[in-house]
């Protein structure tokens, strides 16, 4: 293989690294041996042989294939092939950001324009005084999800790793003993007053046990949901192993019960495996359909002892809502509180005109955003009763 092609093609092979994309050396020569195979002279099949040999998974495909068409850009490709492996120039990549997910605008912005064996110049330092601006991690709590990098990312994952609810207590049919209670446990007070002869009666009182309510969440994984339900996944992982009696399920077009799937020892294995048994992510959505399933299917099972439901979804319906209405009202006498986490509720404008979005909005308590770290804060206070209700 000729050396430009060879070094182009790892040098791609680094962005899709740098993007988040777990590309190795073992992938590299594959990729390298499979450009050699189908050439340069057919531009789709190279963009296949090079997508069959650096993706595996799904969720892979939207960034490599933003990555192949900016970093491999030439419209001369069938006069000059060896022109047509050459890196897209910064200059394009710039009318380019605001179409390319942040990820691979990071990604694309690290990326080595230069040949690989040329020595990288030494780039001047510049200390900037930050003590008069907002702290990094305070910049990023506000910054919406889908505009963060890839080490904004990872950042974030590790914050969320970290969070923990407040614990919302509510009475429980069950009594246990209290100096100051309202109710009389005649057994404990027979029990005292036999204990000391009988002639001085001994009252003692007891009072309701207070427990978690169960948190029944609901998250739609569909497209247009891709990227926040991956940051919310590592909300409820830590949210399933912090509490207990918290089921999560996962809808697009159909209903998946991933609760004991999250209960596992290791975030990164629990959501594979996630990953793996949801079959219909970023697919389309069936809002309807699934919260029918739920209802039929889980609804006795879960929503015992008033449980509070998370409705993750932005409200885009496949099916323009159809019977959405009659199961929302089902789902909202069976539970405590509902609360729809939106993150489309970022924009101030935002109002539910989808179909979909304005059938459900009469069946809700509470209406939050959920599209930064901040809104997670946010619902974990709401959550543990200390946060205001939502906007309507």
């Amino acid at each position: 293989m000729a050396g430009a092609l060879a070094a182009n093609v790892v040098a791609f092979t680094r962005t899709l690294r740098a993007a988040g994309l777990p590309v190795g050396p073992a992938k590299a020569l594959r990729a390298l041996e499979a450009a050699e195979a189908v050439g340069v002279e057919d531009r789709t099949a190279l963009y296949w042989a090079l997508h069959a040999t650096l993706t595996d998974r799904r969720e892979q495909h939207d960034v490599f294939d933003q990555a192949f068409h900016v970093f491999w850009r030439n419209p001369d490709l069938l006069k000059r092939a060896m022109g047509l492996l050459l890196p897209a120039m910064r200059t394009e990549l710039q009318k380019d950001k605001p179409d390319l997910s942040r990820r691979l605008q990071d990604a694309l912005g690290q990326a080595p324009d230069r040949p690989l064996d040329e020595p990288e110049e030494e780039k001047e330092q510049i200390e900037i005084d930050g003590r008069l601006v907002f702290s990094e991690e305070e910049i990023l709590r506000s910054k919406d999800f889908e505009q963060m990098s890839a080490d904004e990312l990872a950042e974030a994952r590790r914050l969320i790793a970290g969070m923990r609810l407040a614990k919302m207590a509510v009475p429980t049919r069950r009594f246990r003993p209290a100096a100051t209670g309202a109710k009389i446990d005649l057994r404990r007070s027979l029990q005292e007053t036999a204990r000391r002869g009988g002639d001085v009666i001994m009252l003692a009182r007891a009072k309701r046990r207070e427990r978690p309510p169960p948190l029944v969440v609901l998250c739609d994984i569909s497209g247009s949901m891709g990227q926040y339900a991956r940051i919310l996944l590592r909300f409820l992982y830590a949210l399933t192993n912090d509490r207990d009696r918290v089921h999560v399920f996962l809808f697009g077009t159909r209903l998946t019960n991933v609760t004991r799937t999250l209960k596992r020892r290791d975030v990164d294995e629990a959501l594979d495996r996630v990953g793996r048994e949801a079959p219909d992510w970023e697919g389309g959505t069936r809002i309807g359909h699934c919260i029918h399933r739920f209802n039929r299917v889980w609804s006795r099972r879960v929503l015992a002892q008033g449980a509070v439901v998370l409705l993750i979804t932005d409200g885009l319906d496949r099916d323009a809502g159809d019977g959405l209405e009659h199961e929302m009202d089902r789902l909202r006498r069976s539970c405590r509180r509902l609360i729809w986490l939106n993150p489309l509720l970022r924009w101030e404008g935002y109002a539910p005109k989808a179909k979909g979005a304005a059938a459900m909005i009469d069946f809700v308590d509470e209406f939050r955003p959920v599209h930064n770290l901040n809104s997670l804060d946010a619902l974990a206070d709401a959550l543990g009763g200390t946060g205001t209700g939502g906007r309507r």
